[in-house]
This record gives structure tokens, C-alpha cells and sequence, in this order.
């Protein structure tokens, strides 16, 4: 879809459809108000009217913010979208830059599709929306930084949306590639040899059974000048079987999203380097597949992970902790002097069962570090709130014949439970500077909620990219 700025007025600007996004129906023409009365148009939220007639689209908004005016143009282009009409314009309001980027982003995002696996396609029709407003160097800015941002997001859907068969660990490291290719990113790629080599006996014991490699993947954006060092670290799991703690069959189904964090973490990259922000920014990922086999790790190993910390296995489904422990341990060994180490992962059925499906959990040491990185996501239009460490639970984890056993003895609290077992391979000098994000609920939803579609939503990314930019 191509979004450009005009400076004609919203009634000279001649297009097929026009997109009208309503705060007050006493703002609706006289002729339009009453046959949106008559079809008991509210105008709430996600609620949409094409008069057909008129060629306009009138889409229901609650409220004057972000989300909301990108869940409403969302709405509405899903609507043009259904038509054979080739463009439609919309007229800015309220705080320009704030309400742009909401256009741009909810056109983008909210008219994302995947259909990789359908034998009849739909027929692509080029559509374009013209955003009617007075055309600036500012707002022309926004529109390109918001394009790359969802952009950025959409391409990350496609990567979890993508099936096992199709996306395994080797495909991970050359889509990292592709992307590093095409941002003058450094990526490197090391395997099996190497994780043996260094130590990274609890990723590497995750992928025994597998007959794909498993992939510890570095990219690194190293701009000129870098004002600040960042780095991200990604749970790439390409898929879940849980293991010989084998899932029950409906719970292997979506297992393919349980790469989001490694996915997320190469859609910030991507994105980063489009902005050409002034921050170093490196991504580790993990890219590792969990089966079962004759030589899959079992319950009751003791694993040693590259920082020497010893682990009781008591449940193999408890597997991303594992790669997790050992890629922050090689980011933290091979990097140095940065400022923050995130890390993103499908983590956890518990942080969904606490916050809902929609929000991401935020856990780490550090208190202000925290409340900045919820406060970043809500203004990127992501959802988040903080989940507190506290002593007793960190009693849980502890084993009777290792350093830390990789499940807790208790049943409640597991995505704090999860996020304490992380904080044993977080290096002393490096405990403010860490956050863990349990994305276990946003990246992948079995029903369309807002701007997101079916499946995968891209969690991680506009959070991030706001955290970053904030920065600056």
C-alpha cells in the first residue's frame, strides 16, 4: 500500500472513497447523519459504515489517541481493502504528528495479510491512501519513520506465521542475513562447533533431538558515532514440542510463535537501521528447534551453562530459559560497555494467564528501568505492565543437587519464577541494565483485536524502536 501527504483540501482532493473518522456524529453532515441513524451507527469504537452512495467511509473513534485512531483507520481500511476502488483519502486531525503517525501505522499494520499457504490467492490491487493535511519536512518525517516501523512489524508476522517445515533454524540465520544485507548490518552465524566450543551446553542440550542445527545468530548495527549501546537478545525457538515433557496435542498447535522474541529481535534491527538511528545496536539470537528423539536431554539432567551455573532439568518444556541463559551470557562475554540487555520471549503460559493475552509482562532489577520501558511501549500503542522479583519466590527455583533448577517448586507465579531463573546469568555489573519482556501473550493471538490480524502481531518492536529513539 502507498500512503502519501497532499496538501489539497479533503473536498478538492478528487480520489474514489473518502475516509471519515468520527469523534461526534453532530460533525456528520445532515444528509449522511440521518442514514447513519438509520443504520444505528454509534459510531464506538472498530464500527464501520460504507455508504455506498456517497463513497464515503465513516469509522466510529472514542477517543482523541493513538491507539485508538489507528484501531479506527484499521477498521476502515480493512473495509477499502474489500473493494475494487484503487484509492480513498482521509483528512488529519487533533495533534498532527501524533494523529499521522496513528494513520499510517493502523493503515499499514491493519491491512497486513498473510495467505503464503492458500492455494487461491486473492488478485493484489494497488491501493493508495492520501492523507490530506498542510505537508511539512516534519510530517513528512513521520510518515517515513512510521512506514518503516510497521513495515518492520508486518515483516516480523511473516516470519512467525511462517510454519516449522518452512522455518527452521537455518532459515532463521538466512532471513537475519537477508535483512543484514539490506541495512549494512554485520551478521554472523555460528553452529553447533561453536556452541560446544564455548560452553553453551544448555542451548545446545535444548537441540539434541532435532535434526536441524541449532543457530546462535549476531547481528550488530554499528552506526558511526554511536551515542548509545544497546543490546537485544531472542528467544528463537522455530518450534516447541515441549520435549520429552511432551505438550498435549492442542497445545502444540501455535508452537510455530514460539520464535517471536528471535523474530522480534531481527524486526528491530531492521528497523533501527532504517532510521538510521544513532545507537549501536546488537541482536543475539537463539535459534534452536525442541523434539524428542533417542537423544533429547531429559528430566533429571543437570546441564552446565556457559557461565558455569549448573541446572536440574525437571521439565524439558521449560526450554527457552535454557538458550536464553546461554545467549545473554555470550552477549554479556562478547560485549562490552553497553548501556541496556533486553531480552524477548514467548516465555511463559503463566504471564498470559496474569496479564492477559494482550500484554507484555516487564521484569528486571531495576525500578525506573522498568516503568520506562511500560511507559514506551503504551505510547507506541503496545501494551505492558511490570511483574515484581521478590525474595521467597526466588526460593523456588532453587535445586537440591545443582545451582538452580529450571522450574519452580510452586505452581504460582511462573512468569516471575521464569524471569528470576534469567536474572542467575545476568552479571553483577549488569543487573540495572537488564530487562526480561515476556511477550507470551501479544505475539500470537487466535483471533483478529485491533490494528493485529489472526496469528502473529509483532510484539517487541514498537516498543523497542520508542524506547530507542527516547534515548536520542
Amino acid at each position: 500500500m502507498k500512503i502519501t501527504l497532499s496538501n489539497d483540501s479533503i473536498k478538492k482532493l478528487d480520489t474514489s472513497v473518502e475516509i471519515s473518522i468520527v469523534l461526534n456524529l453532530e460533525d456528520v453532515n445532515k444528509y449522511d447523519k440521518e442514514i447513519l441513524d438509520d443504520l444505528n451507527f454509534k459510531a464506538k469504537d472498530e464500527e464501520v459504515v460504507f455508504l455506498v452512495e456517497s463513497k464515503k467511509i465513516y469509522v466510529g473513534c472514542e477517543e482523541e489517541s493513538y491507539d485508538a485512531i489507528a484501531i479506527a483507520i484499521s477498521a476502515a481500511m480493512k473495509k477499502f481493502n474489500s473493494t475494487k476502488y484503487k484509492d480513498a483519502k482521509v483528512e488529519i486531525f487533533g495533534e498532527e504528528k501524533e494523529t499521522l503517525k496513528a494513520l499510517v501505522e493502523g493503515s499499514i499494520l491493519g491491512s497486513y495479510t498473510f495467505d503464503k499457504y492458500k492455494s487461491k490467492k486473492e488478485k493484489e490491487l494497488k491501493k493508495e491512501l492520501i492523507i490530506c493535511c498542510k505537508v511539512s519536512k516534519e510530517l513528512e518525517e513521520v510518515l517515513e519513520e512510521s512506514t518503516h516501523i510497521a513495515n518492520s512489524v508486518n515483516k516480523v508476522r511473516n516470519f512467525v506465521n511462517t510454519t516449522p517445515q518452512d522455518f527452521y533454524p537455518e532459515v532463521m540465520a538466512k532471513e537475519a542475513k537477508k535483512v543484514a544485507k539490506e541495512n549494512d548490518i554485520i551478521c554472523k552465524v555460528h553452529g553447533e562447533e561453536f556452541l560446544e566450543k564455548n560452553g553453551m551446553n544448555a542451548m545446545l542440550s535444548v537441540a539434541r533431538a532435532s535434526v536441524h542445527e541449532p543457530k546462535l545468530i549476531h547481528m550488530a548495527y554499528k552506526p558511526k558515532d554511536p551515542v548509545r549501546k544497546v543490546v537485544l537478545v531472542g528467544k528463537g525457538l522455530t518450534y516447541d514440542s515441549g520435549g520429552l515433557s511432551l505438550k498435549p496435542a492442542d497445545f502444540m498447535v501455535t508452537m510455530k510463535s514460539d520464535k517471536s522474541g528471535g523474530c522480534a529481535v531481527i524486526g528491530i534491527l531492521n528497523a533501527v537501521a532504517k532510521l538510521n538511528l544513532p545507537i549501536e545496536v546488537h541482536g543475539i539470537i537463539g535459534a534452536v528447534e525442541n523434539m524428542i528423539g533417542g537423544d533429547a536431554y531429559k528430566p533429571d539432567d543437570v546441564l552446565v551453562a556457559k557461565n558455569g551455573k549448573t541446572i536440574e532439568v525437571r521439565n524439558t518444556d521449560a526450554e527457552g530459559r535454557l538458550v536464553l541463559a546461554d545467549c545473554l551470557c555470550y552477549a554479556q562475554d562478547k560485549i562490552k560497555d553497553f548501556d541496556y540487555i533486553f531480552d524477548y520471549a514467548t516465555l511463559t503460559g503463566a504471564c498470559v494467564v496474569g496479564v492477559g493475552e494482550y500484554t507484555t509482562g516487564i521484569m528486571g532489577n531495576n525500578t525506573v528501568l522498568k516503568r520506562d520501558a511500560v511507559c514506551n511501549a503504551l505510547s507506541s500503542g503496545e501494551y505492558a505492565t511490570t511483574l515484581p522479583f521478590n525474595r521467597f519466590l526466588r526460593k523456588t527455583i532453587k535445586s537440591e543437587i545443582a545451582d538452580i533448577c529450571n522450574i519452580a517448586s510452586t505452581r504460582y507465579g511462573g512468569a516471575i519464577t521464569a524471569g528470576l531463573f534469567l536474572d542467575n546469568f545476568i552479571y553483577d555489573e549488569n543487573k540495572d541494565k537488564w530487562l526480561h519482556f515476556d511477550i507470551a501473550g501479544p505475539a500470537f493471538v487466535e483471533k483478529a483485536w485491533g490494528y493485529n490480524p489472526h496469528g502473529a502481531s509483532g510484539a517487541g518492536v514498537r516498543m523497542t524502536v520508542e524506547f530507542l529513539k527516547n534515548l536520542l
